[in-house]
């Protein structure tokens, strides 16, 4: 559609729109009208999945506190899944959990997740623009972009959708192993999080193969 033939409540939206919906629309063309932004959360810390999400909105669809989720607050970021499953034309989420990372490695299982997202979708996307530098095969055009989720409305959405979800099966797991802490941490390797791994050990919601390090240090202390 072009810009110069739009309506007044249109017209009105386009002028509040930031770089980073803008950013989106730069890639909207005649074979292009829908854009999938693709995003994953949950590469580093030292238990629990790693949560990818993929999101399509409608070229006029705006919020302006859509941005990086790590930019965010979290009661901010929990307030904005909502407006953001509300208002998207489709979301999908991916979930690979820490038996497999152990299996295939990190970056693997994020790719894994980020196209398990992407079928998730109940609509099939023009494009796909991922988060990095890297991307997975698939029969849909992709456009990878360092740091998009501080540059792509959808990346960023789909971050926050991926975060989101992320961390609130980190709580309900807290529930179970408090020892972690991990409704805090979200499973991150802070100090906390390692005294009690070393002081009750590993469970299985633990990523084994991010632990060796860990438990080698303190062999060596130990020694």
């Amino acid at each position: 559609m072009n810009f110069d033939i739009i309506s007044p409540y249109h017209r009105k939206i386009k002028t509040k729109m930031n770089s980073l919906k803008t950013f989106d629309i730069s890639f909207l063309e005649n074979d292009k009208q829908l854009i999938a932004g693709v995003d994953e959360a949950g590469r580093g810390p030292l238990a629990g999945p790693v949560v990818a999400a993929a999101v399509i909105f409608d070229k006029y669809q705006f919020h302006p506190g859509i941005n990086d989720s790590k930019k965010i607050k979290e009661q901010i970021r929990e307030n904005l899944f909502d407006w953001i499953i509300s208002n998207c034309i489709s979301y999908g989420i991916g979930i690979i959990d820490q038996s497999e990372i152990d299996e295939i490695n990190i970056l693997q299982a994020s790719l894994k997740a980020m196209k398990e997202s992407v079928n998730h979708l109940s609509q099939k996307p023009d494009l796909i623009l991922i988060d990095g530098n890297r991307s997975f095969k698939s029969e849909l055009d992709t456009k990878t972009i360092i740091k998009g989720d501080s540059k792509s409305f959808s990346i960023a959405a789909a971050s926050i959708i991926a975060k989101v979800t992320r961390d609130r099966i980190m709580r309900t797991e807290s529930e179970k192993y408090p020892n972690y802490f991990w409704s805090k941490n979200k499973g991150y390797a802070t100090k906390a999080h390692i005294d009690a791994i070393l002081k009750y050990g590993s469970v299985d919601f633990h990523r084994k193969t991010f632990l060796n390090k860990i438990f080698e240090r303190q062999q060596k202390l130990d020694l």
